[in-house]
C-alpha cells in the first residue's frame, strides 16, 4: 500500500470508529476494519482488477454493511442536531430584532441581522451535508461493499458469455456497426424540442453565463464532435460551456450539449472528458428527453424546477451565500435540470453508461476513462462540489458492474488514447480563464437571483471544517466531536 494510501485508509479506519456504534464496532476485528478501509479507499477500477484477492466473509461485510448504516445515521444526526441549534439561535436574534424595531432602536441592528443572515447559511450548510452529501459518500463505500462481494460471480459470468459467444446477444451488442444502426427513430425531431427547452431555462434565468474562452471552447467542440461522428448520431451537436464551477454537465434534445467549466476543471486526462461527453450523447441518440417529455410539456417541468430549486442564479457565483450554494452542490443549474430535462431514470442512465462506454471506445479512447472519472468524483471531491451530478443516478455499485461487463465485452484494440498533448494545452487555458471567472461577475443587475447577501459588511459564516480530499469518515468524526461538546 503507498504512503497515500495508507494514511487515507487510516482516517478513514479511525472514522469508522469514531462514529460507528460501539456494538456494530466491537464485532470486527481491528485487522479486518483495517482491511475494509483499504477498500474503501481504493478506486472503482482497482476493486474491479482486485476483488477476488479480498477474502472477507459473509458475516464480516454484513457486519461492515451495519457498521457503515450507523455511521452514515450518526453523522447525520450531529448535523440535523447543529441545524436545530442554529434555527433556534436565528429564531432569538430575529425575536431581539423586533423588539428593536418595536423600541424604535437602531443600535445592534447591524449584528443581529447578521446573525440571521450567517445562521441561514450555516444552517444550508448542515442540511446539504446532511440530506445530499453524507447520505451520498456512504453510498459509494456500500457500492464497493457490493462490488468486492459480487463481482467475482458477475466476473465468471461475463467470462461464461464471452466463451459461448452469448455476449453478442445484450441489447445494442452490435457494436460494429455503430453509426449504421438504429437505436431509437426520429431525432431530428428532437431539434426543435431541444430548442424550445434551451430558450425557456434563458428566459427563466436558470442558465449560468457562457464561459468566454475561445481556445478552450475549440478543443472541447473539437473533442465532441470527433465522439459524435463516431455514435449514433443523427443531428447537428451544439455544445455550449457554461462559466459556473458546479461539476455537472446535461443535454437537451436535438444534440444541445451543456458542460460546466467545473466539470472541465475536475477530468484528470482526456479519455476522462471523452467518457462525460459520450455519455451526454448517448442521451441523445437514445432519446431519453424526448421519451420523457412525452409525459410532461417543457412549461410544466420548469414550474416544479422553480419549486424545488433551492437557489436560481445568473451569470455565476456573488457574493458568500453563492459560494456557499456551489461549494456545497444543492443549488444550480444542475439539480434542477437533471431532475427532468436530462430524461433522466435509472433504465436511461445504465443505457447512457452502456452506449457511452461504446462511442468512447469508438472514437478510439480509453472507454476506462469514465470509470476513473466517476471514481475520482467520489473520492476526491465529488460528495461535496458534485452532488447535483450524482444525485439522480442509479445505485453505483450497479452502474460500475454493467459499465466494466460492457468495457469486457467490446473487441480489444492494440492502442487506446488515454491522454494527449492537446489536453494539456487545454486545461493550461481552463486554468488562466477560471482565475478570471472567479472574480466578480459582470451580469445583469435584473437577473433573478438570491445569492447576494440582503446586509452587508457582515463578517463571514462559520463553515463546516471540510479540507479538500477528506474522506466522509474524517468529516462526520469532527461534526460528532463538535456536537459533544455543545
Amino acid at each position: 500500500m503507498s504512503v497515500h494510501r495508507f494514511a487515507w485508509a487510516a482516517l478513514i479506519s479511525l472514522g469508522l470508529a469514531a462514529v460507528a456504534s460501539a456494538a456494530e464496532s466491537d464485532r470486527l476485528h481491528p485487522k479486518v476494519r483495517e482491511a475494509f478501509a483499504e477498500v474503501f479507499s481504493s478506486s472503482y477500477l482497482e476493486l474491479l482488477e482486485q476483488s477476488q484477492d479480498w477474502e472477507f466473509s459473509p458475516t464480516q461485510i454484513e457486519t461492515m454493511r451495519r457498521s457503515l448504516d450507523n455511521a452514515q445515521e450518526t453523522c447525520e444526526d450531529s448535523f440535523k442536531d447543529e441545524d436545530e441549534r442554529i434555527e433556534d439561535r436565528v429564531e432569538k436574534a430575529q425575536r431581539q430584532l423586533r423588539r428593536l424595531r418595536l423600541d424604535g432602536v437602531e443600535e445592534g441592528a447591524h449584528d443581529l441581522r447578521c446573525a440571521v443572515q450567517n445562521g441561514r447559511i450555516e444552517a444550508s450548510q448542515n442540511r446539504a451535508f446532511a440530506e445530499h452529501s453524507v447520505p451520498l459518500a456512504y453510498e459509494h463505500q456500500a457500492a464497493k461493499l457490493d462490488l468486492i462481494e459480487d463481482w467475482p460471480r458477475a466476473l465468471r459470468e461475463i467470462q461464461r458469455d464471452l466463451k459461448t459467444g452469448d455476449y453478442r446477444l445484450r441489447e445494442y451488442g452490435d457494436v460494429e456497426d455503430i453509426g449504421l444502426r438504429e437505436l431509437v427513430d426520429g431525432q431530428e425531431k428532437d431539434v426543435e424540442r431541444g430548442e424550445q427547452a434551451a430558450r425557456e431555462i434563458r428566459r427563466m434565468g436558470l442558465m449560468p453565463r457562457e464561459l468566454e474562452a475561445d481556445e478552450v471552447t475549440a478543443y472541447v467542440r473539437a473533442l465532441a464532435d470527433r465522439v459524435g461522428r463516431r455514435s449514433d448520431l443523427r443531428v447537428p451537436l451544439r455544445v455550449t460551456l457554461l462559466d459556473s464551477p458546479e461539476i455537472n454537465a446535461f443535454a437537451l434534445p436535438g444534440g444541445f450539449l451543456y458542460i460546466h467549466r467545473g466539470l472541465l476543471e475536475a477530468v484528470g486526462d482526456e479519455s476522462q472528458l471523452v467518457g462525460v461527453i459520450a455519455h451526454e450523447i448517448a442521451h441523445v441518440t437514445a432519446r431519453h428527453g424526448h421519451r420523457l417529455l412525452n409525459r410532461a410539456t417543457v412549461a410544466s417541468i420548469l414550474y416544479q424546477a422553480a419549486q424545488v430549486g433551492v437557489i436560481i442564479f445568473t451569470g455565476g457565483a456573488v457574493g458568500i451565500a453563492g459560494y456557499y450554494a456551489v461549494q456545497y452542490g444543492f443549488a444550480g443549474l444542475g439539480l434542477v435540470l437533471n431532475l427532468k430535462l436530462l430524461g433522466v431514470s435509472r433504465d436511461y442512465e445504465l443505457e447512457a453508461d452502456q452506449l457511452g462506454i461504446q462511442y468512447a471506445w469508438n472514437a478510439g479512447y480509453d472507454p476506462s476513462g469514465f470509470i476513473r472519472f466517476f471514481d475520482k468524483m467520489a473520492r476526491e471531491e465529488g460528495y461535496i462540489r458534485g452532488s447535483s451530478w450524482f444525485r439522480t443516478h442509479p445505485p453505483f455499485y450497479k452502474r460500475m458492474l454493467q459499465t466494466r461487463r460492457e468495457i469486457l465485452f467490446l473487441p480489444k484494440r492494440d492502442a487506446s488514447i488515454y491522454q494527449t498533448d492537446a489536453f494539456l494545452k487545454f486545461k493550461s487555458a481552463l486554468a488562466a480563464c477560471a482565475v478570471e471567472s472567479e472574480g466578480p461577475a459582470d451580469r445583469d443587475p435584473c437577473a433573478p437571483t438570491l445569492l447576494e447577501p440582503y446586509e452587508k459588511d457582515c463578517p463571514p459564516p462559520d463553515k463546516i471544517d471540510y479540507r479538500p480530499g477528506d474522506p466522509i469518515e474524517a468529516v462526520c468524526a469532527r461534526a460528532v466531536a463538535r456536537a459533544n461538546r455543545q
